[in-house]
């Protein structure tokens, strides 16, 4: 209960038996404190907002309301040390690998977040509390602008604009025959490829699927930069074009060099390179941290670059080694037969955090301790279990989804290219 952790942490832990009329008086002074801790821990505006509109409910609606705030106020102070200890253990864990030291059960939080489990405000008593909140505020305050999620239009128009790039359009079908011949190049398998492909779109995603629109209804609205077969984030398309982008360039002149190629592809593969040469000259400009892509892929010329993951030339490329790339690392730290179920867990939650993940301490731990609260919270699947157990769910998602169209005709053009 969140009032037992709160006395907890009053005492320093200590639990102290109840065997006298003194400790009931003792526990009556604590209870005062808890009170009194309670409105210190509201700010000095939320005290005047809570006591103001106390002031205008009934004695039964007061005490309603009374007991909700000391819940959630509690519920929340607890919630707020538990994630500051996830974040301690964190740092201690970061600082233990930097020095070589061995990282031991000790070092995570052995525990779930606290749940809430006191009383809701009644819908009617819910509603006063918000208007009352809300009736002082201007009605023309000034709003704040926040950030959209584009959509793959978005990108496009971004893309023509700042580079003259229009990626090429090809079949599905056609998408996924360059996808697997690429992976099998680069020593990848269809059950890696196709597992987490089945993952992160249903095994029914498209090569131009965003996440939070329907891949078949083209229903719903972006929840994130997310796209393609791998998912890549606006910000994974400008950290692979700034590593890997001159690679790509040279095989689009190799292609355009081709003596049995038409005029009309050969003007189209032109254009995609003079193309390309800008997008790899504006990165070139952007620092080569994870932060600086995140900000750079908000701004046109950053949302530019993102089309190229649908491009039918360079998508295919990109996404494979987006792909390779976290299986090298795996490789690297022992692991060179990492399965389709390890590589998206190593997608999802970082390559070093996914690695960590699977160590044999790791496994046993509660996944709260590589997630930050927001990822936490907003993720169903990662949330009340351990690493082992997100394993288990990934790998069950994959089963299910596998058998959808998309992830069958994958496998049958991985299975055509292997032939090849």
């Amino acid at each position: 209960m969140p009032y037992a952790a709160t006395y907890e942490r009053l005492t320093g832990g200590m639990i102290i038996p109840n065997t006298n009329a003194l400790f009931r008086t003792q526990s009556l002074l604590l209870a005062v404190a808890l009170v009194a801790l309670l409105f210190s821990a509201i700010s000095a505006e939320a005290r005047r907002d809570a006591n103001g509109f106390m002031e205008t409910l009934s004695a039964k609606d007061k005490q309603t309301f009374q007991d909700y705030l000391k819940a959630r106020t509690f519920y929340e102070a607890d919630a707020d040390a538990f994630w500051a200890k996830v974040e301690s253990k964190r740092r201690t864990r970061r600082s233990k690998r930097k020095k070589g030291k061995v990282i031991t059960q000790k070092d995570y939080v052995d525990g779930y977040p606290p749940k809430y489990d006191g009383p809701y405000l009644p819908k009617s008593l819910a509603k006063a509390w918000n208007a009352y909140l809300n009736a002082d505020k201007p009605k023309t305050k000034k709003k704040t602008k926040r950030y959209t999620i584009p959509g793959l239009d978005d990108y496009m128009k971004a893309a023509k604009k700042h580079y003259g790039f229009i990626p090429e359009r090809i079949s599905e079908r056609e998408f996924k025959k360059r996808y697997a011949t690429e992976a099998l190049r680069l020593g990848m398998n269809s059950d890696q490829v196709v597992r987490v492909y089945a993952l992160e779109t249903s095994g029914l995603g498209t090569a131009d699927m965003q996440a939070g629109i329907h891949p078949i209804r083209r229903t719903g609205r972006p929840i994130s930069s997310a796209l393609g077969y791998a998912q890549l984030l606006a910000a994974n398309s400008v950290n692979e074009l700034q590593k890997h982008g001159r690679k790509f360039l040279k095989r689009l002149e190799e292609l355009a060099a081709e003596p049995s190629i038409s005029k009309t592809r050969s003007s189209r593969l032109k254009t995609k390179i003079t193309a390309l040469k800008r997008m790899i000259a504006r990165v070139k400009r952007v620092p080569h941290r994870w932060s600086a892509h995140q900000s750079f892929a908000k701004t046109g010329p950053g949302m530019g670059i993102h089309p190229i993951n649908i491009d039918g030339d360079i998508g295919p490329w990109l996404q494979v080694i987006k792909l390779k790339g976290i299986h090298d690392i795996a490789r690297r730290a022992g692991r060179p037969d990492i399965g389709p179920t390890e590589l998206e867990l190593m997608n999802l939650a970082g390559p070093g955090t996914g690695l960590e993940m699977m160590t044999s301490v790791g496994l046993r731990m509660p996944t709260v301790n590589f997630f930050s609260r927001r990822g936490y919270e907003r993720n169903t699947i990662v949330r009340d279990g351990t690493s082992k157990d997100l394993l288990r769910k990934l790998s069950k998602r994959m089963d299910e989804n596998v058998k959808n169209s998309g992830a069958q005709e994958f496998y049958a053009v991985f299975k055509e290219a292997a032939q090849r």
